[in-house]
This record gives structure tokens, C-alpha cells and sequence, in this order.
């Protein structure tokens, strides 16, 4: 019985109606062909299972000069969200200045952005990656160390020894900022409207916010997927009950406009009748009428340290200590007052 004849880059380049070279870009994260063409060749590439011959591995398996970031976030929300257009551009700035390319993928799932990693890894197309939003009982710390891909994550409590290197971000302390002042001001009813419940970083403002009760704080807390859309359905129904919150907090800044824009369409005064507020800052949010207080990070700096932290990570022989990002400060704008009596 024959074998099976292997996949080649010239197969692919015939199937896909491109040249070999575009292949090679598409295959190895490099710039040359278009998103819609790199799509195309990778599911191609990812239809015959193609991996790079043993001869191919060992002549590119020094470096790839590529850093891999899988986002895993709704698409049409991605672009509208100034922290990661601030983030991206920080780490392509940091890389840049070691001609280091940056892969981005948007991923619709977390077995999605592990089977990124694994493909990645396989086909010696990234040297390590940048990962976000870690969450409890996460399965990428394990799967990256059983690939051997140095990684870094942004975010969440310091990493455990094994775990990959984590820059940390005191979201508990950012939190008792926000609902700190909300408290002061006079608030009793805050509602906190976030992300997915499963990122940690939206379990610890949660659980800040329930522990205002000992501020006589009656704190309530509402999951949605980040989109607008959701964001305006749950503040219209939040504004259509008998006894309203006084102050609404958003997880980020275009969940706090599309608050704002519903307090507008229903009539209802910022902050005269609400306070809102935001866990993420942006350009835009200074713009608005009112303004909207938001909590501001150095977001620019933190892709330029979670770049620079990686490519320290991959020289390294061992797993760096964590390291601590950039310290966000509270940007009071109009947004936010005194309850009425």
C-alpha cells in the first residue's frame, strides 16, 4: 500500500491560486497578502493538516521574528475598543525596534485560540505570544507549557511558578477606586455592568462591589458579551425599573457611551438622575456631553512592556518573575455627582 504523497507549499499555492511566496508569508505570519488571503491559505494549509518537513523545521526552527496575539472577542466590538487599538499600537512600536513582526488573530472561542497556539507552535510561525483576559480554571497555561510557547499574560492575580510570566494589573485596587469614589459621593445603588463573568478581571471588580456592602452599598453586578447592543438593552432595562440605580460603572468605554446615548434617548440626566462611569478611558469619552469619568491607563505603555517583557521571555531560560503594568489613575469628568436626596 502507497503512503499518502505530503502536502506541499506548491500544492497549497496551486489550490489557493497564489504564488509559493505568499504561501510562505501567509504560513509564517509575515507581511505580503492580504487578511482574506491569509485566511484562505491557512484553512487550506489546515484541510491537508500541513506541518513544515523535519528539513524545513531545522533550517527556520531558530526564529520566526513573529509574535502571535489571539484575541478572543466579538469582531464587530474589537475595532470600536480604544484598549486594544492603544495596546496593538504599543506592542508593534516595542517590536518594531527588534524587526519583530506582530500576528493578530480574532478567535471566537477559547478552543479556537488554543488550537491558534498549537498551530502556531507546529508550524514554527510565532516565537511566543502575548494572552489576554485570563479567567478562572484557565487551560491556557497548561496547554502553552506543554508547547513550550513562551507567552506572557496581561492581567489577573501574580502567575504561580509554572504559570507563564503575568504583567499584573491590580484590578481589585482599580476597583475599589471607581466604586470608592461612587461610594463617597453618596451612591447606595450601583450597578456594575461587565464583560463575560469568566475573565477575572471582571469576577474582582464583582467582588469589590459586593464587599461595598459594608459601605451600605447595595451593589449588583450584569454579565453581557461587551456589545453595544446588549449594553443598550440591559441600561434600558435598568432605567425602566421602579427604583433605578443611582450610578451605573461600564467594564469599558463604548459600553459606557452606549449607556450614555440610552440616558439620552429615555430622557434621563447625567448625572442629575445617574452617574455613570468607566473601567476603560478613551479620547472619546472626554468629547461626549457630558464627559464621562473614567478610569485612565497608560494602555500605549502597557503593549510597549508586554512586547518588550515577551521577547525578554523568549531569550530567558526560565520563566521571568511577574511584573507590575502601568498604575491607572481616576479621570473625574462630568459624568459623575451627588445623588438627589
Amino acid at each position: 500500500m502507497s503512503r499518502a504523497k505530503r502536502v506541499t507549499i506548491a500544492d497549497i499555492a496551486r489550490q489557493a491560486g497564489v504564488s509559493p511566496g505568499a504561501v510562505s508569508f501567509a504560513l509564517n505570519g509575515r507581511p505580503g497578502v492580504s487578511e482574506e488571503t491569509r485566511r484562505r491559505i491557512l484553512a487550506i494549509a489546515d484541510e491537508h493538516e500541513w506541518r513544515p518537513s523535519s528539513t524545513a523545521r531545522a533550517l527556520v526552527g531558530a526564529r520566526a521574528g513573529v509574535v502571535g496575539f489571539a484575541v478572543n472577542r466579538p469582531a464587530r466590538t474589537l475595532g470600536a475598543e480604544a484598549f486594544f487599538t492603544d495596546l496593538i499600537a504599543g506592542a508593534q512600536s516595542s517590536l518594531a525596534e527588534h524587526r519583530m513582526g506582530l500576528q493578530l488573530v480574532v478567535v471566537q472561542s477559547i478552543a479556537d485560540e488554543i488550537a491558534t497556539y498549537r498551530r502556531w507552535r507546529s508550524a514554527n510561525q510565532v516565537d511566543g505570544v502575548i494572552v489576554l483576559d485570563p479567567r478562572e480554571g484557565d487551560p491556557r497555561p497548561e496547554i502553552l507549557r506543554s508547547l513550550g510557547l513562551p507567552a506572557v499574560v496581561i492581567g489577573g492575580r501574580p502567575s504561580s511558578d509554572e504559570d507563564p510570566a503575568t504583567i499584573w494589573l491590580d484590578d481589585a485596587q482599580a476597583a475599589e477606586t471607581v466604586f470608592g469614589y461612587i461610594a463617597g459621593l453618596g451612591h447606595r445603588r450601583v450597578v456594575y455592568i461587565s464583560g463575560p463573568e469568566e475573565y477575572e478581571h471582571a469576577r474582582l471588580r464583582s467582588e469589590v462591589l459586593t464587599a461595598m456592602a459594608d459601605r451600605d452599598v447595595v451593589g449588583e453586578t450584569i454579565a453581557t458579551d461587551y456589545s453595544p447592543i446588549e449594553v443598550s438593552s440591559v441600561m434600558r432595562s435598568l432605567l425602566s425599573r421602579r427604583e433605578r440605580p443611582t450610578a451605573v460603572v461600564f467594564d469599558n468605554d463604548t459600553m459606557a457611551i452606549a449607556g450614555l446615548r440610552v440616558t439620552q434617548e429615555m430622557g434621563v440626566s447625567v448625572p442629575g438622575e445617574i452617574s455613570l462611569a468607566s473601567f476603560d478611558d478613551s479620547v472619546v469619552t472626554g468629547l461626549m456631553h457630558p464627559s464621562i469619568t473614567c478610569l485612565t491607563r497608560d494602555t500605549f505603555g502597557l503593549g510597549e512592556q508586554a512586547a518588550a517583557f515577551l521577547l525578554e521571555q523568549i531569550d530567558a531560560a526560565e520563566i521571568l518573575p511577574d511584573r507590575t503594568g502601568p498604575r491607572p489613575a481616576l479621570t473625574v469628568r462630568e459624568s459623575t455627582g451627588r445623588p438627589k436626596a
